[in-house]
């Protein structure tokens, strides 16, 4: 929601009229997107695909406003994802 990503389970679509929203889709045509995207897949990420989309729109986030995270700031932006089938930890 305008940068920033936030839990579309938990927000209500009135809570979000009129702002600019960018979901998982439109990530192909950003090139910070694109990057992570195709990183994910280079690397092997994906394990069931729960979590998949939340993890690249954070990690899309984190890299928008911090070229060079360092670990730290890779788990503080990556920890509200949710994975169910326990191959991430939070």
């Amino acid at each position: 929601l305008g940068g920033v990503p936030i839990r579309a389970c938990v927000t209500p679509i009135a809570a979000v009229a009129g702002q600019a929203i960018a979901t998982i889709e439109a990530m192909q045509d950003d090139p910070v997107g694109k990057a992570v995207q195709d990183a994910w897949v280079r690397h092997d990420v994906p394990q069931c695909g729960y979590c998949q989309s939340g993890q690249v729109m954070s990690a899309v986030a984190l890299l928008r406003t911090n070229r060079r995270p360092l670990d730290g700031d890779i788990d503080n932006a990556m920890s509200g994802n949710l994975c169910r089938c326990g191959t991430y930890q939070r």
